[in-house]
């Protein structure tokens, strides 16, 4: 089985960022314009380019095929969330078989070494609007879940998130399973539908990845 589970906010304090020649980190943002005086870092967007010619998000792919070390102390997307139930998912699934759906780099395997960034779908407080994606901004998501895999798949997410894991799945043949929480069923397109019931309305999605776990959530 595949778990596919939504980024989240919070991050490990100590996570790693790309730099530039120069040594300044850079921090991920979806509108750089808007975001707060920071000369401590440079902002920039995933696809922006950066000052080696390519796009940061080339570069950080070139980063992920190095085999010289990690030097920039970037971690495996499993370990950049803080939260305990990404770690749970690669206990119980493997390392290969668990994907992140990230609001800044798209739908990204657990392993991959990715840097520290502030980018959501979700909507945020007015003075956090800069780090909001938003249907119209344009991004060269990876998409790294295989499109020949038959194995049967789950989804962790908010509504948010919905409409981007069916974009980026939409070739893959296999069976999903897309837990939600709203009251109202939504469209997805080749999809199992199961309610999550739930008082939780923040990140209700890590009680429900919580209880498949434990094995009191099931897919069918």
């Amino acid at each position: 089985m595949i778990a596919v589970i939504q980024c989240a906010a919070s991050k490990q304090p100590y996570a790693g960022r790309l730099v530039k020649q120069d040594g300044k980190p850079v921090r991920f943002v979806a509108d750089p314009g808007s975001a707060p005086g920071d000369d401590t870092v440079v902002y920039a967007r995933p696809d922006d380019a950066s000052d080696k010619g390519a796009s940061w998000r080339a570069v950080l792919i070139e980063y992920n095929k190095k085999e010289s070390g990690n030097p920039l102390a970037l971690l495996p997307a499993w370990q950049l969330y803080d939260n305990r139930v990404y770690g749970r998912l690669v206990e119980k699934f493997g390392l290969g078989n668990v994907y992140i759906l990230s609001a800044g780099w798209g739908l990204i395997s657990a392993s991959f070494l990715t840097p520290d960034y502030d980018i959501t779908f979700s909507f945020v407080k007015p003075e956090d609007a800069y780090k909001r994606r938003r249907k119209s901004d344009r991004y060269r998501d990876f998409e790294m879940l295989p499109t020949n895999t038959r194995e049967p798949m789950v989804f962790f997410g908010g509504k948010d998130y919905l409409p981007p894991f069916a974009a980026l799945t939409s070739s893959i043949n296999a069976a999903k399973t897309v837990f939600y929480n709203s009251a109202q069923m939504p469209q997805m397109r080749r999809c199992v539908l199961k309610r999550f019931e739930t008082r939780t309305r923040t990140n209700w999605h890590y009680e429900c990845a919580n209880a498949f776990l434990d094995g009191t959530l099931t897919a069918v």
